[in-house]
């Protein structure tokens, strides 16, 4: 069973939660490296990326870069290529013991979750480009939970924006059927889309997604459970449907001030574009805009890590633990 955290955690108890995490005595379900160590188990991993192409995918104030790369990602796209190979050969048994040769092979589902800032977007959008590059060539979807969210009107009917990202803002139901659909093969299935500039779900816009081999799936809440039913009927979670998942870490700290820093640069940049939900704070003052970005944390996002974030990352295969330079100093293993 899952260790439960407790809802609000001081540094100290935190502290000592991930010492039960990661401690490297027998009794932590995972097996913990260095960034350095883990380094090594790129072997002979080809690097597929350029500098240039880095700097396209890494998001804002994230300072990821082609060593990032070689030192992190080649390793973890190693460790996916032995994962997708065994669950290409399971399939072909399993399909020879339903003798069902006509059955259609899942795609390889990867769950990727984490704290706003902490770097998700970064990971899944440089994972999905090695993945694509490997000498097989397979088909990569690269799909976020941002669309899945509730409209803002509906949001406000229910007086729900100042919980936007909490799993209650969330079409649940939606996330479940497309992933269902996704696992079980089911061709041109559209992913709704949104928009950071209008903070709002498109209407009507949607991206297809035509049974890929593999499909990364982020967001904050990807590894979140509910409670369970008293009469044991099957209660989905969303994470039942990855094959395999990964959480971004960092002391709390240390994402409090990329989030600030994140939203300082914003306001700056895509914050003056008028269509923008958040144009207002561009116009504040930096104290009193630094004020507001400081309120936004701790009222909000602050909430939903302790709350519903960080609970769920004793449920996922790989953590990537972040030190203040907002690069990977350590990464732990689920053990099998």
């Amino acid at each position: 069973m899952n260790q439960i955290l407790p809802t609000r955690l001081t540094s100290h108890s935190e502290e000592t939660l991930r010492d039960q995490l990661v401690s490297p005595d027998r009794y932590s379900p995972y097996r913990v490296f260095t960034a350095e160590q883990w380094a090594k188990f790129r072997n002979d991993t080809p690097l597929t990326l350029t500098e240039d192409e880095v700097r396209r995918l890494r998001s804002l104030n994230d300072p990821v870069d082609l060593e990032e790369v070689r030192r992190v990602y080649l390793s973890i796209s190693r460790l996916l290529s032995a994962h997708v190979e065994a669950m290409q050969l399971l399939f072909r048994q399993r399909r020879a013991f339903f003798d069902a040769n006509n059955a259609v092979k899942s795609p390889f589902l990867i769950g990727i979750a984490g704290s706003v800032a902490v770097g998700k977007s970064t990971t899944a959008r440089v994972l999905k480009e090695l993945l694509t590059r490997w000498p097989s060539s397979p088909k990569v979807d690269l799909v976020t939970t941002d669309g899945f969210l509730y409209p803002n009107e509906a949001l406000r009917r229910e007086n729900l924006m100042d919980r936007k990202g909490f799993p209650e803002s969330y079409d649940i139901g939606a996330i479940l059927r497309f992933l269902s659909g996704v696992k079980g093969g089911v061709p041109n299935l559209q992913a709704p889309v949104y928009s950071h500039l209008t903070y709002d779900v498109i209407q009507g816009e949607y991206v297809t997604i035509d049974r890929p081999d593999i499909l990364i799936f982020e967001g904050i809440n990807v590894l979140q459970t509910r409670e369970l039913p008293a009469d044991g009927k099957a209660v989905p979670f969303v994470s039942d449907f990855f094959d395999f998942s990964i959480y971004i870490d960092a002391p709390e700290e240390f994402i409090h001030q990329w989030y600030v820093d994140r939203f300082m640069r914003l306001r700056e940049t895509a914050f003056k574009n008028p269509k923008s939900f958040f144009h207002r704070y561009s116009q504040l003052s930096e104290s009193a805009a630094r004020a507001i970005a400081e309120q936004l944390w701790h009222n909000i996002n602050l909430k939903n890590l302790r709350e519903n974030i960080l609970p769920t990352r004793p449920r996922a295969d790989l953590i990537l633990r972040k030190g203040r330079n907002h690069l990977v100093q350590e990464v732990a293993i689920r053990k099998l």
